[in-house]
């Protein structure tokens, strides 16, 4: 069964556990910590490896995972490392990143590995983290989890030549012809369901390598027969054989059926119907091919017609010639810059709610943005400066209200150190304050207004704010 695309889900081995473990030894009473690190997670690889053909494996198994790392153990011995997990595919293999979408590598070649999911680091012991304050540490370090990796494997096959054409016009017949391969050949339309390859060999040091595709009909780049679905393995070829059937059945035009082909490999790729093409014109062998091919060749002046019959094999060193000079005067593609693995993001670490300043938001300025920020001193911070300049930016709270201004780098306000009584002391004359405010006269509603506004526009144009000066 061929199968050249397929998904999958790879997991890096977990790290192992640190172990919490004291030497225990006769006449040595306080031994110390002696927990040793837990293993390294295995990771998963792709290895182009010749010999595979297809993406068989892939489709019956969706989880691949790595083993994990070993937990570690006392008299300080490390865990043992998980073993990493090959995963063989066949070369010409892509892989994707099924969440972004992008290309990891290219597995062109036979014996090209990458690391798609790397193994999470062990955990350290207790042994670590003696200090000479902590001389007996009861913990130890987890392991680091593996890197998890949803990936689209599509495979394309190498070949230097591409055989393209309507159904039953010969190109099975033709690969039989010139390799030892065997595809099946019948009288009706796509006999070919699968990409065939054959090896061509002119001499013993010329070999060229030949790909047969299903054949293509008019509306292919809308789903029609088998659609553009492996047009992807002649993606690779240097040169592409288109193979005209001279005298159709049907009673077709050849150079309709030529002009239809071009535009369904148009609409598929550009870049693939911009490679260099060879024209045969198969069945000569038939009565008034003649006739057919001086039609065909007024019509598509300035193309090299070749004239063959892949049952009789006329013509066919001519064609095999041309395609091997072709091949060689083609440029090799820049090979693909392989990625060992993506990195996993970097650890951010999140501000304390202590690190904010909180400012209330003027009841008309709800939606304003824009805040600027200078290096007066803080109250707040005992009277000394920021260590650096606070970050111009400006944040909402959840239920909407309040805004926090972030500083890059704040000092916590000084420690109290009043005595019990002088602590007791300012909350009464804190709650003599507040008895007093509450016992001032009421204020006319318009004055209320008007105080309120004054006060809006102080905090608007205010520069910067602390907590010290919050009222």
């Amino acid at each position: 069964m061929f199968v050249d695309q397929a998904d999958i889900e790879v997991f890096g081995g977990n790290g192992g556990d640190g172990c919490v473990s004291f030497r225990r030894e006769k006449y040595i009473p306080n031994g110390g910590p002696d927990g040793g690190d837990g293993g390294d997670g295995g990771s998963v690889y792709l290895e182009a490896t010749q010999g595979v053909d297809t993406l068989l494996d892939m489709v019956g198994r969706h989880h691949w995972r790595a083993q994990p790392g070993f937990r570690g153990m006392g008299k300080k011995m490390a865990g043992k490392d998980g073993e990493d997990l090959t995963i063989k595919v066949p070369p010409g293999t892509l892989v994707y990143d099924r969440e972004t979408g992008i290309l990891l590598a290219d597995l062109k070649l036979a014996g090209q590995k990458i690391c798609v999911a790397k193994g999470g680091r062990g955990g350290k012991g207790n042994i670590h983290f003696v200090t000479p304050v902590r001389q007996a540490p009861d913990f130890a370090e987890t392991g680091r989890k593996g890197e998890l990796r949803s990936l689209h494997l599509e495979l394309r096959l190498i070949a230097d030549v591409g055989l393209v054409g309507l159904p039953n016009a010969g190109k099975s017949t033709l690969l039989s012809r010139i390799s030892a391969a065997r595809p099946k050949i019948a009288d009706y339309p796509f006999t070919t369901l699968t990409p065939q390859l054959g090896i061509c060999e002119l001499s013993p040091d010329r070999r060229l390598v030949i790909a047969d595709i299903p054949g293509l009909i008019e509306g292919a780049s809308d789903g029609a027969g088998l659609g553009h679905d492996f047009l992807r393995h002649i993606e690779r070829t240097c040169v592409i054989v288109h193979l005209i059937d001279i005298l159709p059945l049907d009673g077709t035009s050849p150079i309709d059926n030529y002009k239809q082909i071009r535009k369904e490999l148009t609409a598929y790729s550009p870049k693939l119907a911009a490679k260099p093409e060879i024209l045969a014109a198969n069945k000569m062998d038939l009565t008034g091919g003649s006739e057919a091919l001086a039609d065909l060749r007024d019509h598509l002046k300035g193309k090299q017609i070749y004239a063959i019959s892949a049952v009789t094999g006329t013509g066919l060193r001519p064609l095999l010639e041309a395609l091997w000079t072709l091949v060689k005067r083609t440029p090799e593609p820049v090979p693909f810059k392989e990625t060992a693995h993506i990195t996993p993001p970097q650890k951010v670490e999140q501000p304390r709610e202590d690190q904010f300043v909180y400012v209330e938001a003027p009841a008309d300025e709800g939606d304003w943005e824009e805040v600027e920020v200078t290096d007066e001193p803080s109250k707040a911070a005992g009277g000394r400066k920021a260590k650096s300049d606070p970050k111009k930016t400006k944040r909402k709270t959840k239920d909407g209200e309040r805004t926090m201004l972030t500083p890059k780098s704040i000092r916590k306000p000084a420690r109290d150190r009043r005595t019990a009584s002088e602590r007791k002391k300012g909350e009464r004359k804190l709650v003599d304050e507040l008895n007093a405010k509450k016992a001032a006269p009421v204020v006319d509603a318009e004055l209320a207004k008007e105080i309120a506004a004054i006060k809006a526009d102080d905090v608007r144009k205010s520069k910067y704010y602390n907590r010290g000066n919050l009222k």
